[in-house]
């Protein structure tokens, strides 16, 4: 018995390697023996809409789908990168959609799964950026574009992102603990599991008296990165590349 939980592949078309180490891994034992698996947000390094017609989006569809059809439940909670992944690509890829800040039963302990980037109060400029493109009205006039006018816009989007991140301090770009405390509160549990801002541990503390702990998963850069977890034992482990 085992749940898996991934985010921040950022698959794309320029780094062929990790798209097959994740089609690779979402074909192993490891994946198709679980009792379910997990992607909390940033599947992909941008997402322009369920239309897209690339490659790389049929062969994601292709590999979760044949993890589903195996039987293993797979829960997608949005990114800041993937937003826009709606319905249509979810029942073709066969993907259980999320809302950030779900709780589930995790091997039998109540825990708290989100993307990760709502905790980063501190980046002002992110939240207020993020608060204006999560607008229905926003995403409707965005998808309205052709595709090839979306495709420039994504990438003008991650210029943004990398100018942004270059020239902002790590600490305001990582979680707020007061956000991290407040969202545990709220939802009532003891383990909060995120990504979104790549630097994976975990973390144990004291939350009003009471032994708590935060994971964070790693990015899929340079080597996979997985949280595995069973009624025994937790394991944040990468996965290489070769």
């Amino acid at each position: 018995m085992h749940t898996l939980l991934i985010s921040d592949l950022h698959l794309d078309a320029s780094r062929p390697g990790i798209t097959g180490l994740f089609e690779r891994w979402m074909a192993s034992d490891e994946v198709r023996t679980a009792d379910a698996l997990y992607i909390l947000g940033d599947l992909v390094e941008a997402w322009i809409g369920d239309d897209d017609d690339a490659e790389l989006p049929a062969r994601i569809a292709s590999a979760t789908r044949a993890v589903s059809d195996a039987g293993v439940p797979v829960y997608f909670i949005a990114g800041n990168r993937d937003f826009l992944l709606g319905p249509t690509f979810a029942r073709r890829a066969g993907l259980t959609l999320l809302e950030d800040g779900t709780i589930h039963s995790v091997q039998g302990r109540p825990t708290l799964l989100m993307h990760g980037d709502t905790l980063c109060t501190d980046d002002v400029a992110y939240q207020a950026v993020r608060q204006q493109v999560r607008q229905p009205a926003w995403a409707a006039q965005v998808l309205a574009m052709s595709l090839d006018a979306r495709r420039a816009f994504a990438a003008k989007a991650r210029e943004d992102s990398r100018a942004h991140t270059g020239s902002t301090m790590e600490s305001i770009m990582d979680v707020n603990a007061s956000a991290v405390a407040e969202a545990m509160r709220k939802a009532g549990v003891t383990r909060l599991i995120h990504g979104h801002t790549h630097r994976p541990a975990i973390h144990r503390f004291e939350l009003d008296g009471q032994p708590a702990e935060r994971v964070v998963l790693g990015d899929w850069y340079e080597q996979g990165s997985v949280l595995r977890i069973s009624p025994e034992d937790i394991e944040l482990r990468g996965l290489p590349v070769a």
